[in-house]
């Protein structure tokens, strides 16, 4: 591809680059691979700079992008931050750190395979005894252990930096569960499409190949006796994990089913899958759990992380567990002092990509070395541990130097020192000014199908959160960036997908695993309480915002019936019963049962417990139903709007579009997701919460018998709250009357909101769940909606409209008997679907 002319260096003058800054040259004129890039920021106004990160943004927050940061303020679900100025790499950059990745990649598959067999590289005197059997990562169960293939060493990813030589070095090995590869793809997507021109201007190569041949490599493990192709699932420690996103992310982008530990078993040396539909047979583990947590029976035994029996069934060559659980011993920054001599020992070659200098402080000229440099070194634990990260000597004063040379000196076998090195500098947009910060490029490397390693052409790129900060981390606040390799002839597309030579492909007929069909479930339930008591709220509001009626009296009653049924049905309690109604206490409960996400059963609280459940299956959610649920979590959840001023006026428009949101949420997942296992317990907990909260309306409403002009704004209010108050004067053409009312909210079978079509709805979604054949007899969940359906059509409407003594009874019993018998449905559910779940959900009220 031609590169266009070098322009002049069009950067601001106060740009403080670094000695090596990868646009700049040592010229101080504009690298030739970023010249597009140059050129774009040379006549970048800050309103384009501004609108450029706004677009950004808006795209990582409707994709759902996030890196959690636990104990830090807005740490969980923190936004994805990127930054809109690509590392560029010329090609022929990138063809030195291409062979330098799979260089490294053997090498370290050979020391893993040697580490975990005859250990030649210990029995030669290559590597220090105490350095393996000192870290953590040596798993002495999994000696001996193999994957069925010709490389033990899978997925490698290490982090590089551009070092004074203007050579890219080797800063960190990541082998253990390599992270980052996901938040590549949506930086790509997201960068392709807010600065497209520029993108395919700069002629950046494609990284879906390296995916493609990804799958092609976990496909070709061997699969379950008469199955054609293994099952492949990727094993995450769950929602709290802090790359959680990027576990959803791949499972969906790849193809494969997301699951936690308790979703598998182990029986007869193999690994099965809890499902919908029973057990299914697991061949690929694709692992996102450190490897110590993995089996609770050989490794950390108090861990709810893992599988038991799962390293058996590995040893005995009935899954592949990918990477190999024994593969963290070489993220052992230890190892670096001894890679070169290794690589000459067994490859006669010098490595490609070097690292910093490096001693390890278990042998002692090297312990001594550090210690008498202690000041200009960079300490490093053994371990990757939060209690000890990388410590630059140079900034620390006699007092914390001497602690240091303490720490040390009392296990030196658990330390190294590094030669602090001063990395590259590139350009970043903050706010409307270009800064210089360090970066660090995380490259991807998989083995393929026949025993070859292929590295993507790309990576995450992280900058430093401060132009004078040294550590690279996200959890640090960095930020990322794409990364453009560019290529010298355009690319073709590739597909993730690899073509088949079978004319006619095979379906996959698996069932959802049983932890995704409960949290879909209770997505369903969730999403349906919020926007019952949304519409009681807007309700409340208005009562409060709009005058009913003249009397105020009269007004001042119906806020007094109104603020008690909603209390009730949100079964949170009053904020000091002690106190008398009053028109201010009523609306400080409103605005509580608005804003409050410490108090159970405000619209925050079952909104979270809304956005916890579909987050737990963010890897079954579309494009535009994860936008959706964004929308609403952004503007409730996260506490950005609405505000928190007590003037409920300010709450109509949002609670208008919460409600919108919730609703097109519905109508997504009816004419977008397939009708499998999994959508049926959605829309089930849908109807089981929609058929609760109708039979709640009615009993802390209309129990209770009052004064006609009161029975009748209340009846308008329960017609509002379930949404039926446009079909009732449609279908009746007359003023709110209990017996048509109960008709309508009842037993009108075309009534969408009516308790009848739920019983409707839910019989048909459970007559289609996977179940044990049990010949002509009926399930439990059957047997209880046949008796519940039976008892409603039943019911006769005039004598549950019926009142004596200021209340209905005969209604009151018919509301707890149906609700009892939802209450048992929910259970049964539970217990036929949910088995892996020590105890269930429990909605109040």
């Amino acid at each position: 591809m031609a590169v266009a002319a070098t322009p002049k260096n069009t950067l601001p003058t106060d740009y403080a680059r670094g000695p090596w800054d990868e646009m700049l040259g040592a010229d101080g004129r504009v690298n030739p691979s970023w010249s597009h890039v140059a050129a774009w920021l040379g006549g970048l106004t800050p309103e384009q700079a501004g609108a450029t990160g706004g677009e950004i943004r808006r795209l990582l927050r409707e994709n759902g992008v996030t890196y959690s940061m636990h104990g830090e303020a807005d740490g969980e679900h923190r936004a994805w931050q990127l930054d809109a100025v690509p590392w560029v790499v010329s090609e022929q950059d990138w063809r030195t750190v291409e062979a330098g990745l799979i260089q490294r990649a053997e090498l370290l598959d050979h020391v893993l395979t040697d580490l975990h067999g005859e250990q030649r590289l210990i029995s030669g005197g290559w590597l220090p005894p105490e350095l393996i059997h000192a870290h953590r990562g040596y798993l002495r169960p999994c000696h001996g252990m193999r994957l069925a293939s010709k490389r033990q060493l899978i997925l490698y990813a290490a982090d590089l930096a551009r070092g004074p030589d203007g050579r890219m070095w080797i800063v960190n090995d990541r082998t253990q569960a390599p992270s980052g590869s996901g938040y590549v793809v949506e930086n790509r997507v997201v960068m392709t499409r807010a600065m497209q021109r520029l993108f395919h201007r700069t002629g950046v190569r494609r990284i879906a190949g390296f995916f493609r041949t990804l799958r092609q490599t976990l496909e070709s493990f061997p699969a379950h006796a008469g199955a054609r192709e293994p099952r492949v699932v990727i094993l995450t420690p769950g929602p709290l994990s802090e790359t959680y996103f990027e576990h959803a992310f791949l499972a969906s982008y790849l193809g494969y089913a997301l699951v936690q530990g308790d979703d598998l078993t182990v029986r007869d040396g193999s690994v099965w899958l809890r499902s919908l539909g029973g057990l299914e047979p697991v061949d690929v583990i694709i692992r996102r759990v450190d490897a110590w947590f993995c089996d609770p029976l050989e490794l950390k035994e108090d861990s709810q992380l893992g599988v038991p029996g799962l390293l058996e069934a590995m040893r005995a060559g009935n899954v592949a567990i990918v990477n190999h659980p024994g593969s963290g011993v070489l993220e052992n920054p230890g190892l670096m002092a001894f890679l070169p001599g290794i690589a000459r020992h067994l490859r006669n070659e010098e490595l490609i990509l070097p690292a910093a200098a490096t001693w390890w402080c278990g042998e002692k000229q090297a312990r001594e070395t550090v210690l008498a440099r202690l000041d200009k070194m960079v300490v490093k634990s053994i371990h990757r541990a939060p209690t000890f990260g990388t410590v630059f000597g140079a900034t620390l004063d006699a007092k914390d130097l001497a602690a240091l040379r303490e720490r040390i000196l009392a296990a030196p076998e658990c330390y190294v020192g590094q030669e602090q090195v001063g990395f590259s500098t590139q350009p970043c947009l903050n706010g409307s000014t270009i800064e210089a910060r360090r970066g660090v490029l995380r490259g991807f490397v998989t083995s393929t199908p026949d025993g070859n390693y292929m590295v993507m052409p790309g990576g995450l790129t992280r900058i430093a959160a401060s132009p004078d900060a040294l550590v690279v981390s996200s959890q640090l606040g960095g930020v990322s960036k794409d990364t453009w390799v560019q290529g010298v002839d355009p690319e073709p597309f590739v597909s993730l997908w690899s073509e088949t030579e079978q004319s006619q492909p095979e379906l996959d007929s698996r069932n959802v695993p049983s932890r995704s069909g409960e949290n879909l479930y209770w997505t369903g339930r969730y999403a349906e309480r919020a926007e019952g008591t949304a519409r009681l709220l807007r309700r409340a509001v208005i009562s409060f915002v709009e005058a009913i009626g003249d009397d105020e009296a009269q007004l001042s009653r119906h806020r007094e019936i109104l603020m008690a049924g909603l209390v009730g049905v949100t079964n949170a309690a009053p904020i000091d019963a002690a106190k008398n109604a009053s028109v201010v206490r009523d609306e400080e409960e409103v605005a509580s049962l608005l804003t409050d996400p410490l108090r159970p059963g405000s619209l925050p609280d079952n909104l979270r417990s809304f956005r916890n459940a579909a987050y737990a299956v963010r890897d079954l959610w579309s494009p535009d139903s994860w936008r959706v649920i964004e929308a609403l979590i952004r503007e409730w959840v996260d506490g950005k709007a609405p505000s928190n001023r007590r003037e409920l006026d300010h709450y109509t428009d949002p609670l208008n579009r919460l409600i919108l949101h919730l609703t097109a949420l519905l109508g997504l997942n009816l004419e977008s997701m397939t009708r499998d296992a999994g959508w049926r317990l959605l829309d089930s907990g849908r109807r089981i919460e929609r058929a609760q909260f109708l039979l709640s309306v009615i009993r802390n409403f209309l129990v209770e018998t009052r004064p006609a002009g009161e029975e009748q704004l209340v009846m308008e209010t329960v017609l509002a709250a379930s949404d039926s108050l446009v079909t009732y004067r449609k279908r009746y053409r007359t003023h709110p009357r209990i017996e048509l009312v109960l008709e309508l909210l009842l037993l009108e079978p075309n009534n969408a909101r009516s308790l009848l079509y739920q019983m409707q709805r839910l019989s048909a979604n459970i007559e289609q769940l996977p179940r044990q054949l049990q010949g002509a007899r009926l399930t439990p969940e059957q047997r209880i909606l046949v008796d519940t359906s039976s008892r409603l059509r039943l019911a006769d409407i005039s004598q549950l409209a019926q009142g004596s003594n200021g209340s209905r009874k005969k209604l009151e019993a018919f509301v707890g008997n149906m609700s009892n018998s939802l209450y048992q449905l929910s259970n049964s559910l539970t217990l036929t679907y949910f088995r892996h779940a020590e105890s269930p959900h429990f909605l109040r009220g």
